[in-house]
């Protein structure tokens, strides 16, 4: 055999390999059609420097449309490229303080070679924060909330060389928020970041930038699904319910503990038992077995409008759901005419085709989505202009495509057990509909006019 047979065939392996992967792996897994240029970019600026290091502010951008950090919030971490030190922190602390027992006196803030950062909590005294600092490591979506989509904190690195030409940018960046989903590429020297003063009149910049880049996968971050949808309609009686073990297959029978019954006595000893940490999911005992589920119903049609019921139900008796949102995408949103109770904004992912949607709760109203029990659901009606064109209710038109909350992609039910039409005809059924809409709304009229 030749070099460039074998060559040849080393190379169709390659590929074959990689659409097999491809096949395997889900396109939600590691990228994200919706906002494909999403990311959490972290600037390390260097604004002075000193005997034996530097000053620093380090900022955390979130540009993702609707992906945002929840508490218990972000934790950074990195391993240092030499001997350095961080001899103070402002609007942020190190979680641990390794072994100092080098140094004499003045004692650092933090020796370990691979340190973990958290943001400090809200009240932390002023003396002790800087801009964008201190929200207990929570960060908003850059659409629902763009000022709170920053985060900062000051450092003070030693033993790390004094000029442009000695210093070393971290190596090894990690990001929980607050678990693992978000793998951050190596540092970049990138143009001096600058600032304006605030009266506008003068600009300074940093000695030294670097950015890193931190690109979020679901699959990453949990290997089950969080969420699924549940879909209903007026013209139909059938509830389609999420796909059983949506979000796994888990039962007190295997895995004694990882899940509840919401009539169970044993519910208040289940959540607030000893060693039992907020951040580990105990979510009510379904079929789906997922801690949300959002449920579309088709709820009214009228002659030029139609109406939809959107809820979303919390079944993790864990975890209170602070500033979540929803994604859905569908082709009528091009024409949504009104949102009750929820805030809007259009996503436009595909050039200029508008059909996709961020939700969001009022704020101090509904923006926060309560544990299981009686409070932990909130919902919402939409008002949608039927399109001539294209508007039907056969062969589940009147669905989501695709539903997000809080970023994750939720398990949709199989489009062949869509509430389907009461008639196989489309045109006939559709006509059907409006003759018996017509007929109630003339009864209701010659009702008011009798009395």
């Amino acid at each position: 055999m030749n070099r460039s047979s074998l060559n040849f065939k080393r190379f169709a392996f390659s590929i074959a390999l990689f659409v097999a992967l491809s096949f395997l792996t889900h396109s939600s897994e590691a990228y994200d059609p919706l906002d494909p240029t999403g990311n959490i970019t972290i600037k390390w600026d260097i604004m002075q420097w000193t005997a034996d290091g530097y000053v620093g502010v380090v900022t955390m951008y979130n540009y993702q449309k609707y992906r945002h950090i929840q508490p218990p919030g972000w934790t950074l971490g990195w391993a240092w490229s030499k001997k350095e030190v961080i001899w103070s922190m402002v609007g942020s602390q190190a979680t641990e303080q390794g072994d100092c027992s080098k140094f004499k006196g003045n004692i650092p803030h933090c020796c370990k070679r691979n340190p973990s950062i958290v943001d400090l909590l809200p009240g932390t005294p002023y003396n002790m924060q800087i801009a964008n600092c201190c929200k207990g490591g929570v960060v908003s979506s850059w659409i629902q909330d763009p000022p709170n989509a920053v985060a900062s904190f000051q450092i003070s690195v030693g033993q790390s060389g004094t000029t442009n030409t000695t210093v070393r940018a971290p190596k090894n960046v990690t990001l929980m928020a607050p678990g693992p989903g978000y793998t951050c590429g190596p540092a970049k020297k990138v143009p001096s970041s600058k600032f304006v003063s605030q009266d506008g009149r003068r600009i300074t910049q940093s000695l030294l930038t670097w950015n890193i880049t931190c690109t979020y996968s679901q699959f990453l971050a949990q290997r089950t699904p969080t969420c699924c949808v549940s879909m209903s309609s007026f013209y139909n009686d059938t509830i389609v319910n999420c796909p059983t073990c949506s979000c796994g297959c888990q039962n007190n029978n295997t895995n004694p503990g990882s899940c509840v019954m919401g009539n169970s006595p044993y519910l208040q000893q289940a959540i607030n038992g000893p060693g039992k940490s907020t951040n580990t999911p105990l979510v009510q005992c379904t079929s789906h077995m997922c801690p949300v589920r959002v449920h579309w119903h088709v709820k009214l049609n009228y002659k030029d409008y139609w109406r939809v019921k959107v809820a979303i139900t919390n079944f993790n008796y864990r975890m209170n759901y602070s500033q979540w949102n929803l994604v859905v995408q569908h082709p009528n949103f091009n024409n949504l005419t009104t949102m009750f109770s929820f805030n809007y904004e259009s996503l436009v992912p595909f050039g200029t085709i508008n059909d996709t949607a961020m939700l969001w709760g009022v704020k101090y109203y509904n923006d926060l989505l309560m544990a299981a029990g009686p409070s932990g659901n909130v919902q919402s009606e939409i008002l949608f202009r039927k399109d001539p064109e294209a508007f039907t209710f056969s062969k589940g038109w009147a669905f989501p495509r695709r539903v997000y909350f809080n970023g994750d992609n939720c398990v949709m039910p199989s489009p062949d057990q869509y509430p389907m039409l009461p008639n196989s005809s489309p045109r006939l059924a559709q006509r059907l509909v409006n003759t018996i809409f017509v007929a109630c709304l003339s009864l209701t009229s010659m009702l008011i006019l009798r009395g």
